[in-house]
């Protein structure tokens, strides 16, 4: 397979990774949650950081419900989506960093780095709607980050997130009529 058979092949089977997207709902809805708690702020920023821990699993979840092959082993640019999350984790670092610098603007900074680590995906997929979200994300968390509070954004993601499983479900009933 030449790269652009091994992308559309990488798009159907992993549907796009609306899997990941739909992990990201129930992780954003709980971030709210967290956030609508009266804990100190310290508090809900470690509990931000624990509520991204059931990813992974929730996404396999997802793709077992989805019948979604997880691990697409016969083709290499699986490896290749997978670099693109590890490399958030790198991010990560910054957002630590603000956790104890500026612990009001933390869930603000997780939702820049969570935005903007989307990107890549829009050239593996094909998919204008990760290339727009992942511009648009870093975008609104920014501003509301420095003019609403916490839990505004973090439903604000929530919601984010839900259209953009339902932009990812247009986009992969599309790849099927092709």
């Amino acid at each position: 397979m030449d790269l652009i058979e091994l992308k559309k092949d990488c798009s159907v089977k992993q549907k796009k990774g609306i899997h990941f997207i739909m992990a990201s709902v129930v992780i954003w809805g709980m971030i709210a949650v967290v956030h609508s708690l009266s804990v100190p702020i310290e508090t809900k920023n470690l509990l931000t950081f624990c509520c991204s821990t059931p990813l992974m699993p929730l996404a396999y979840a997802f793709s077992r419900l989805l019948k979604i092959d997880f691990q697409q082993k016969d083709n290499p640019l699986t490896k290749l989506g997978l670099l693109f999350s590890i490399n958030q984790i790198v991010y990560l670092l910054i957002v630590m960093w603000v956790f104890a610098a500026v612990p009001e603007k933390m869930l603000m900074v997780y939702a820049m780095v969570f935005g903007a680590h989307l990107m890549p995906y829009s050239w593996l997929y094909d998919s204008k709607s990760y290339l727009v979200l992942s511009i648009l994300i870093p975008i609104v968390a920014l501003v509301m980050g420095l003019t609403l509070s916490a839990w505004t954004l973090a439903v604000c993601m929530l919601v984010i997130e839900v259209i953009f499983c339902m932009l990812l479900i247009k986009e992969v009933k599309g790849l099927i009529k092709v």
